[in-house]
């Protein structure tokens, strides 16, 4: 497949597009924020997108220096895609594109979602003020992917691959607990549709208060913005 036309323009903006401009680009560094992926982990949390574009995005991310790819030692010996450290500064330029985009109005609910989208737009619309005063910890498992999640009063802290051994667990699909996070979904329904919660359900009830959306823009206003961090 032929790359499109580099734009030919001395702003290091026109280059960034250059390198993470086509299509799929950016979401595979999203992807890959938390860590390594292998090829079959990415074609799964990115079903849009067939084997041949996925291998060609990766071949030309890999060619820009934005990532590499790695043998695992055994007994995984598999082979790995993974953020270089400067592939890495691109996280909060995916976070703030994410906050900027979380206004539209044309934004369409419900969609589905990866667990690294999730666990990134938790780390980008978490409110430190909402939070203050707040401890708890929990376990969450989404795709059979690990995270350890903890709220230390206005602090988040979420540590992907591993888990804490918390009393309180949360196993589930991506969409099921971004439904209960962001779509107002009650917890119960959560539960009836196959998410489980393990241990102290207020616990995770508390933790999807957190996380308030800002305002849609209107006519390209936007007339009260949540200020978070």
């Amino acid at each position: 497949m032929a790359r499109k036309k580099p734009y030919e323009d001395g702003c290091a903006t026109a280059h960034a597009l250059d390198l993470i401009g086509e299509r799929w680009a950016l979401l595979i560094v999203r992807e890959l924020i938390p860590g390594p992926q292998r090829f079959s982990d990415l074609r799964a949390s990115l079903p849009g997108i067939s084997s041949n574009i996925l291998a060609t995005r990766l071949s030309e991310l890999e060619d820009a220096f934005v990532i590499a790819k790695r043998i695992l030692p055994p007994p995984a010996a598999a082979q790995v895609y993974e953020l270089t450290e400067w592939g890495a500064e691109l996280e909060p330029l995916v976070k703030a594109i994410g906050k900027w985009a979380a206004k539209s109005p044309t934004m369409a609910e419900g969609m589905p979602m990866s667990a690294a989208s999730v666990m990134l737009s938790f780390r980008t619309m978490f409110n430190p003020a909402q939070a203050e005063g707040v401890r708890l910890e929990f376990d969450m498992t989404m795709n059979d992917r690990h995270h350890s999640v903890s709220v230390d009063d206005g602090r988040l802290l979420i540590v992907p691959g591993q888990l804490s051994n918390s009393k309180t667990k949360v196993v589930g699909s991506p969409d099921l607990i971004a439904g209960v996070v962001y779509g107002g979904m009650p917890l119960s329904e959560a539960e009836r549709n196959g998410l489980i919660v393990e241990g102290d359900r207020k616990i995770f009830e508390e933790f999807a208060t957190l996380f308030p959306l800002p305002d849609k823009a209107v006519n390209g206003c936007v007339s009260k913005d949540v200020q978070q961090s």
